[in-house]
């Protein structure tokens, strides 16, 4: 197709495809933004239910290990309190033995109650009244108080007992002190970890959440259900997800977890002022299932709807499409000429007419190419009107072919003669675009046998800043010195000499006859 350059093979969305577009897609992004936001309203909500029900189990174990950790202190309490007796020694062992473990808490998990010297020798055992024969000078819960005079009680890392089951065991202790702060022994209790395995047992998380205990430096003392085997009395504390729990104490998160690498919501909780902090990991896909179900079927829901709109958007705008493309046929039609597919007449003063009072604007150059094939009526008169018809589609290749800016526009001015109108071109290039069209017509092959060369002459115009000529002035310019070309010879390109612009001086560029 020989269209020239200005007219787009496929022009933008007019207004009422535009309005349509927009219609529909605000629409569209309407219901979607209403839809996500009701959707994330519902997943906060499901996840704040799920954060209110595991704080109120943290809640709970909170309330039962604080406690029972009450009873560990006040046995060590009244243990030590009666190692300051006087004339304990001299009193019968089992009286003696009923004195020191008087306040012994007697729960079922409960271990042993030792008094140790500050050697770590057994000195009363609440298993029995004559103390056993051991030292226990190894254990953390000893050596800690060695050197450390702080009377407080403290909780030990998780150990394996020494008993024939060697279970897991936690230990609470307080030291003893003379009056002067010497070192004099430890009061130790020891709790079976089992205790919080029952406990947690009874509570509800979910198939596939747990409940933790870890100590405040990072040890995992009691996890139910186990998530994978001998993590108790691992060290968690280079864990990011505990690293975060042991810094904040409490609060609520989601995360991936560490040890089985599935989403969980974990919310946690430090016992009271004790070196412990309660976790329950919730499974997010529990957690959130029934949100998820109904998000599925909302946005099922909601995606057939948009798509619907959407289709329907695209019908009304493929029937606005062929109603504007045979508009624009017509238009296209009016606009081309019919024998060499080049613009009109018409289409070309409207397009000049456009661009000066663009260039006019933006005090850019206008240029403009008129063009005349040499000897056509002769040409004519020879061959006869069908190779003439040819010989004038061949020029228009030609011509249609070295315009290829999308403003630039060749048109058939009427009979044998063209125009190309070139916005933002100085004279110069003007004249080196007609050069290359003059001589590209130069070197095509005849167009009939014995049919003479076919040449052109060209003349050009330019406007630039500051001229004051008319569109029909520079029309007139151009053709001026068109007929300059032809009176010299023709076959050349000549520039309008009266352009006021520094290249129009010498802009002639002469061919021989």
């Amino acid at each position: 197709m020989r269209a020239h350059s200005a007219t787009p093979s496929r022009p933008p969305p007019s207004q009422s495809e535009w309005m349509l577009l927009a219609g529909s897609s605000l629409t569209v992004i309407a219901i979607l933004c209403i839809v996500t936001y009701l959707l994330i309203r519902e997943h906060g909500s499901a996840k704040l239910v799920a954060v209110r029900s595991a704080t109120n189990i943290v809640q709970l174990i909170d309330a039962d290990v604080e406690h029972n950790v009450e009873l560990y202190d006040i046995s060590l309490r009244g243990l030590i309190e009666a190692t300051r007796l006087k004339d304990l020694a001299g009193i019968p062992a089992d009286v003696r033995h009923r004195v020191l473990f008087d306040r012994a808490t007697t729960m079922p998990h409960k271990g042993d109650i030792l008094l140790l010297d500050n050697k770590g020798d057994v000195v009363a055992d609440s298993a029995s009244v004559i103390p056993r024969t051991d030292n226990f000078a190894d254990r953390e819960y000893f050596q800690v108080h060695v050197d450390n005079p702080d009377p407080q009680m403290m909780i030990s890392r998780p150990f394996r007992s020494r008993s024939a089951e060697q279970d897991w065991r936690i230990s609470f202790s307080r030291r003893l002190s003379s009056e002067q702060g010497e070192f004099l022994g430890v009061a130790e209790a020891a709790m079976r970890l089992d205790y919080f395995n029952a406990l947690f047992k009874t509570l509800s998380v979910g198939r596939n959440g747990s409940v933790n205990l870890i100590s405040s430096d990072g040890f995992l003392l009691a996890q139910q259900p186990p998530l994978g085997d001998d993590l108790i009395g691992r060290d968690f504390s280079n864990r990011p997800n505990f690293m975060r729990i042991l810094k904040e104490g409490n609060g609520s998160f989601s995360s991936v977890s560490s040890v089985d690498h599935k989403a969980r919501l974990y919310t946690f909780s430090q016992v009271g002022q004790l070196p412990l902090i309660v976790i329950v990991a919730l499974s997010t896909d529990e957690v959130f299932a029934a949100w998820r179900r109904t998000a599925l079927v909302v946005s099922l829901a909601t995606g057939i709807l948009c798509i619907g709109l959407l289709w329907l958007t695209w019908l009304l705008r493929r029937e606005l499409r062929l109603r504007q493309r045979a508009e624009r046929e017509l238009e296209q039609l009016a606009a081309t000429d019919g024998l060499t597919g080049l613009a009109n007449r018409r289409a070309m003063d409207q397009t000049l007419a456009r661009e000066y009072s663009r260039a006019q604007r933006s005090g850019n150059n206008l240029s403009l190419l008129m063009i005349d094939v040499d000897h056509f009526k002769a040409f004519n008169d020879r061959h006869g009107h069908q190779l003439g018809d040819i010989a004038l589609r061949a020029v228009a290749d030609v011509i249609g072919g070295g315009v290829r800016r999308p403003a630039d526009l060749a048109a058939r001015y009427g009979g044998e003669e063209f125009a190309v109108i070139l916005p933002e071109t100085t004279m110069a290039g003007a004249c080196a675009l007609a050069e290359q069209i003059r001589a590209g017509i130069e070197q095509l092959a005849p167009v009939g046998q014995n049919a003479t060369p076919l040449t052109v002459s060209i003349g050009v115009g330019t406007w630039s800043a500051g001229q004051d000529i008319s569109p029909e002035n520079l029309l007139r310019n151009a053709d001026k010195a068109l007929y300059q070309a032809k009176s010299h010879g023709r076959n050349r390109v000549v520039a309008d000499l009266a352009a006021s612009s520094p290249t129009s001086a010498a802009a002639r560029l002469s061919m021989p006859d």
